[in-house]
């Protein structure tokens, strides 16, 4: 699809555009890449667009979640603020669990945000907090998704004995 960058200001064009290829928000002026019905009408049609969306829509919850909602990787570009937030990045890690990396160090260990990640992709129980990487429940779900996970356990009786049940 071919984008008129003489438009590129051009509100109506701009949405219009997007709403076919989400992916031309990128080439959208800074100021529509500000606008909340444009960049939404991008997400909409295409997920990945979050990137190219202004500082301030960046942490804007509504627009994240819509965004992470269709593809959990985006929450690499969420607000500091949002990376706190458990709705947004529960709704990344059950995703994408690899998006427990970008959450908070609050949230990493939050229970229930680190189980859905390690349910999701094992290895990123390494970047659970150390009380977390001691819980039963969490190191089994991490170890079943992937054996690796074992060498992040922090107890080492519960390291030993999900040793014994994954051999």
């Amino acid at each position: 699809m071919e984008f008129d960058e003489e438009r590129k200001d051009d509100r109506d064009y701009v949405l219009e555009m997007v709403s076919k290829q989400g992916s031309l928000l990128d080439l959208a002026s800074d100021r529509l890449k500000d606008d909340k019905e444009i960049v939404m009408a991008a997400i909409n049609q295409d997920g990945n667009v979050l990137e190219f969306a202004s500082d301030r829509l960046k942490n804007d919850k509504e627009v994240v979640l819509a965004s992470v909602k269709k593809v959990g990787w985006t929450a690499c570009y969420v607000s500091e603020k949002l990376s706190d937030d458990k709705e947004t990045m529960l709704d990344a890690v059950k995703i994408n669990g690899q998006e427990l990396y970008y959450a908070s160090e609050r949230l990493r260990d939050d229970y229930d945000v680190v189980l859905a990640a390690v349910s999701n992709k094992g290895l990123i129980f390494k970047y659970a907090s150390k009380r977390l990487r001691a819980e039963k429940e969490i190191a089994e779900a991490a170890v079943k998704n992937d054996k690796r996970a074992l060498e992040y356990i922090s107890d080492e009786e519960l390291k030993e004995e999900l040793s014994k049940e994954a051999s």
